[in-house]
């Protein structure tokens, strides 16, 4: 019998995308469960997809005491109940139709799929010269810990068993960095280290609509996942940036 999936999306003030988003994956996927994990936009995203009338696409107001996307995507796969969950973001910079085929990846024995960025220039330069330092950066943090790398460490598209997944974020949350934005790391940083895990490429796109949310934020949570000389790194940023109240 073929295993349920649910498709994880993190959001902050995306109402410009949501309801297209909900429909692109609802004709692809029919049989797929959807979840909206919202960060307290107040933008009329909840009305949206509740007006779509879906029993199986739901939009989940999420606290505002836990606030952070790495904090809305755990949530998400500990509460989803489906044999598997696909994590993607909202504004279509992930194709839709990558997530068909790392659910064929899950359903033929992998634990992990993560989605593989074939083209990162089209993240500009500024972006993938830091992507690529910090893919390194954080495959060496990996490696010394003895845990499973990963060809995109830095991925926000990525399927999973929620058997494995789910009982080291309800074992592990305390620890993980929910501020921050690379669930991914967090999950091979302490998931099991005897999974398999296997990479499915895509060519990155560009923002539907809507404005980035990416921040000097990012970079500074990012560092702090990396053990203790990522933490250093973390406190000399932050400082250079002016970063405050973190």
């Amino acid at each position: 019998m073929p295993g349920t999936m649910t498709v994880v999306i993190p959001t902050f003030k995306e109402r410009d995308n949501i309801a297209e988003m909900a429909a692109a994956l609802r004709s692809m996927y029919p049989d797929f469960y959807i979840v909206f994990m919202d960060d307290c936009s107040g933008d009329g995203s909840a009305e949206l997809i509740r007006g779509l009338g879906d029993p199986k696409t739901k939009f989940v107001e999420r606290d505002p005491d836990d606030r952070g996307l790495s904090a809305s995507i755990f949530q998400g796969i500990e509460e989803c109940g489906t044999d598997y969950f696909a994590v993607m973001d909202c504004d279509f910079q992930h194709p839709v139709e990558i997530i068909g085929r790392m659910y064929g990846q899950l359903e033929n024995g992998s634990d992990l799929c993560i989605g593989m960025r074939t083209d990162r220039f089209a993240l500009g330069f500024v972006r993938w010269a830091g992507s690529w330092a910090f893919s390194i950066f954080a495959n060496l943090y990996l490696f010394c810990k003895g845990r499973r790398t990963s060809r995109d460490p830095m991925s926000g598209l990525f399927a999973g068993k929620c058997s494995i997944y789910a009982p080291v974020i309800r074992e592990h949350s305390g620890s993980m960095e929910r501020r921050g934005w690379k669930a991914l790391l967090d999950l091979l940083k302490f998931g099991p280290r005897g999974v398999k895990i296997t990479h499915e490429g895509y060519k990155f796109q560009k923002r539907a609509r809507g404005e980035s949310h990416i921040s000097p934020r990012v970079v500074y949570y990012t560092f702090r996942q990396c053990g203790v000389l990522g933490r250093g790194f973390a406190r000399v940023y932050a400082f250079v940036k002016g970063i405050k109240d973190v």
